[in-house]
């Protein structure tokens, strides 16, 4: 019900002030396991996300977010927990175990998975090189990625500012992509290499973003030093 009343009340807030462009919606399954994967360039990427698509959509966060005291930190941990967020302890030696074994989870129970195979939001706007968990995760699951790309959120909500701005969204969805000659090949590192690179290429087509051969995360720490 939470779910419900959030996304009724920020759907229609979204759609009078950004009056967002959808495209391609129809690639998503009604119903059956699905995973969507594409680019992060700002935080409010997922709630634009959760309130276009029909079905809910799930996501890993950090624990942190729903694990606040008083009352700032319960309405935070309803506002997250009724978007879809599921939150795992990332910053932990297993941290990328548990999100993969989430995600799998969820996607076993039939529902949608939201991923950003960046691993972290890009701190330029380029698109950077996809982590291979979302190939394991195909693989395991037999689910089909849908890529999509995030046009203008980083307008709504520039790095390093709080308050979103009113501006353009686009959100485009492309065809799904069927690994299943990949079956049983899911501890196989070319194999995940390829069907990642796969998945961000869809990505790239889809963004109209430059694509950067490194992760984001050693991107962030080149551009920190």
């Amino acid at each position: 019900m939470s779910r419900i009343l959030l996304k009724a009340f920020l759907g229609l807030l979204m759609r009078v002030l950004y009056r967002p462009k959808v495209e391609g919606a129809e690639h998503i399954a009604d119903s059956g396991p699905v995973i969507l994967a594409g680019n992060h360039t700002t935080f409010i990427d997922s709630l634009f996300l959760a309130l276009i698509v029909k079905r809910q959509v799930f996501f890993i966060g950090k624990d942190e977010y729903v694990t606040g005291k008083g009352v700032k930190g319960r309405l935070m941990a309803w506002f997250f927990s009724s978007s879809g967020m599921v939150p795992v302890d990332r910053d932990g030696g297993n941290g990328g175990v548990a999100a993969l074994m989430t995600g799998r989870r969820i996607l076993e129970e039939g529902n949608i998975f939201g991923i950003y195979p960046e691993g972290t939001r890009s701190p330029d706007g380029r698109l950077y090189r996809g982590r291979t968990g979302i190939a394991r995760l195909t693989l395991m699951t037999g689910a089909p990625v849908v890529p999509f790309a995030m046009i203008g959120t980083e307008k709504v909500q520039p790095s390093g500012k709080g308050l979103p701005r009113i501006a353009p969204v686009t959100v485009r969805f492309g065809a799904p992509l069927d690994f299943s000659r990949y079956e049983g090949m899911d501890r196989d590192r070319y194999v995940l290499r390829a069907v990642t690179d796969e998945v961000m290429s869809e990505v790239m087509e889809l963004s109209g973003q430059e694509y950067v051969d490194m992760y984001a995360t050693k991107a962030r720490e080149a551009k920190a030093a």
